[in-house]
C-alpha cells in the first residue's frame, strides 16, 4: 500500500491544477516542438529532437509523478487541534537552543523578525519564517 501523503484541500487543488496545466498546455508545447524539429530532417544529427524528446521525457515523469502523488493524497484540516495538540499544519513554536554551528542556527545567526531563511535539510531546503526573538 502506498503511503499516504497529507495535504491541506488548498494544496491539493494547486497539484490537480499543475497536472491539467501540463497535460494540456506543457504538452502541447513538447510535442509541438519535436513536431518542428523534425521537420528539419535527419533526426540521428539533430540535437532539437532530441532536446525535445528529452523534455517530453522530463514532463512525462513530472506527470506520472503528480497523478500517484494525488492518488497518494489525503485531505486533512489544518491547524491545531481542538485540545491545543499539533497537528498538520499548526505552527509550533518551542523553546530549544540552538548552536550557531547547527546548519539552523547558522541560517537563523544575524537575521531579524520577518525575514525567511533557507536551510539545506536531508529532505531538501526548507524555507523559515522568523516571528519572534527573545
Amino acid at each position: 500500500m502506498a503511503e499516504r501523503r497529507m495535504m491541506s484541500a488548498e494544496g491539493l487543488e494547486e497539484l490537480r491544477a499543475e497536472l491539467h496545466r501540463l497535460e494540456t498546455e506543457e504538452r502541447a508545447k513538447v510535442v509541438e516542438q519535436i513536431k518542428t524539429a523534425r521537420e528539419w530532417g535527419d533526426l540521428k544529427e539533430n540535437s532539437e529532437y532530441h532536446a525535445a524528446k528529452d523534455a517530453q521525457g522530463r514532463l512525462e515523469t513530472r506527470i506520472l509523478r503528480l497523478r500517484q502523488t494525488l492518488l497518494d493524497a489525503e485531505v486533512v484540516e489544518a491547524g491545531a487541534g481542538t485540545d491545543g495538540t499539533a497537528r498538520f499544519g499548526a505552527t509550533v513554536t518551542f523553546e530549544d537552543t540552538l548552536s550557531v554551528e547547527s546548519p539552523i542556527g547558522a541560517a537563523l545567526n544575524g537575521r531579524g523578525v520577518g525575514q525567511v531563511v533557507e536551510v539545506k535539510t536531508p529532505k531538501g531546503v526548507r524555507r523559515l519564517r522568523i516571528t519572534a526573538v527573545s
